[in-house]
């Protein structure tokens, strides 16, 4: 072996364990330290005058699926159809992409942004600001269909239309895009985006972040506020880490200690607590929905976060996406554990695509829910706090 290929060696090795040195530290007395800094702002939405705070939860859109094909670029024209649809009937104040906004392993350029960037481009067009997490599938690795080895080859790629916001080559890639880099281009090219990277103790966890919903006449009253945890999945284990439980209740603790403020909390992948509710075939009282027709696709690991959620008379409910095929909340200990409804045309299932709303009105305070089809339907309603 040449010098030079043992110094790129002793480069790739040392790159390497720099690049792993944040999973091997989390824990220990420096990131909790930094946990602990001085109070800073929470972002606020403010509610309009007069009228309730309405939010639409968009969950596994899924584009760029099979973008080689005549039919993946179709499913996210219907992907991008159905939330037009529920946005024009709902006009919310504020939507929330509840993950898998884009399926990462299949797509084979260096900017899968792009696809981000078409699945938000409702919403923004709008003029309505959003909030998003990430699922399992937004940084998912390459997946190599088996079809491209054979005698035809590679087929031509397309690319998401050349108007995008979003930056960047549009080049053959299969090494994916991180979740840092598709968050830093959802904000640097948003106004309306309320997402944030989060604390960077907490990587390779991204998307953890808190804001608030604020009164229109008195911007320093919160009427709720909203957490955001990234429950991970794609290129690491799916699951809540001790250090994301650890900053969720320093938060807790700073923002809302005496718990006066209600809460409402939102991730990609059900928590262990939902399979312990989950209907055994139908949907019947005291649970409320129209479709249990999967079994409950948990995290990995419960490392603490439902110990705390059931123990606050504060958190009011838990929004997840993952499972197309359930889409019913259920009552566990305090809170309610809910679905949303599977809304993007990409991803397995063929049952009609829908989403939920939440409703939250002042005077007096309540918590409503319910789901509003692509065909105008609504059903599932449901009070979760009141």
């Amino acid at each position: 072996m040449s010098k030079l290929n043992i110094s790129s060696l002793v480069f790739a090795f040392a790159c390497l364990a720099l690049q792993f040195l944040p999973i091997f530290t989390v824990g220990i007395s420096y990131p909790r330290r930094t946990l602990r800094e001085s109070k800073t702002p929470i972002p606020s939405v403010q509610a309009r005058p007069g009228a309730p705070f309405r939010i639409a939860m968009f969950a596994d859109l899924h584009f760029g699926e099979n973008a080689w094909t005549d039919w993946g670029p179709a499913q996210d024209v219907n992907s991008t159809r159905v939330m037009s649809t529920v946005l024009d009937s709902e006009t919310p104040d504020f939507v929330v992409y509840l993950g898998d906004l884009i399926t990462a392993d299949n797509i084979p350029i260096t900017n899968a942004s792009l696809y981000w960037d078409e699945a938000i481009s409702p919403t923004r067009t709008r003029k309505i600001p959003w909030s998003s997490v990430f699922g399992n599938h937004d940084d998912a690795p390459f997946e190599w269909p088996l079809d491209w080895f054979s005698a035809p080859g590679i087929p031509p790629l397309r690319y998401p239309a050349s108007h995008s916001s979003a930056s960047g080559e549009e080049a053959c890639y299969f090494g994916g895009t991180s979740r840092l880099t598709l968050m830093k281009k959802e904000i640097e090219g948003n106004e309306l985006s309320y997402s944030r990277s989060g604390s960077h103790d907490l990587w390779p966890s991204i998307s953890n972040y808190v804001l608030q919903v604020v009164s229109s006449k008195n911007s320093e009253s919160p009427l709720v506020y909203l957490y955001f945890l990234d429950s991970g999945g794609g290129t690491y284990p799916e699951v809540i880490s001790s250090a994301q439980v650890e900053w969720f209740q320093h938060q807790l603790a700073e923002i809302n200690p005496d718990s006066s403020v209600p809460e409402l909390i939102f991730w990609h992948i059900p928590s262990k607590a939902y399979e312990e509710v989950a209907p055994k075939s139908g949907i019947d009282k005291p649970c409320v929905g129209s479709i249990n027709k999967e079994s409950v696709a948990a995290q990995d690991a419960e490392l603490g976060i439902m110990k705390i959620l059931e123990a606050r008379s504060s958190v009011k409910a838990v929004f997840v996406g993952h499972n197309h095929g359930l889409d019913w909340c259920c009552p566990y200990k305090k809170l309610w554990l809910c679905f949303a409804r599977h809304t993007g045309y990409g991803g397995y299932g063929n049952w009609t695509r829908g989403a939920r709303i939440l409703e939250i009105t002042k005077d007096p305070f309540s918590i409503k829910s319910w789901i509003r089809m692509e065909d105008g339907m609504v059903h599932s309603e449901v009070i979760l706090s009141s």
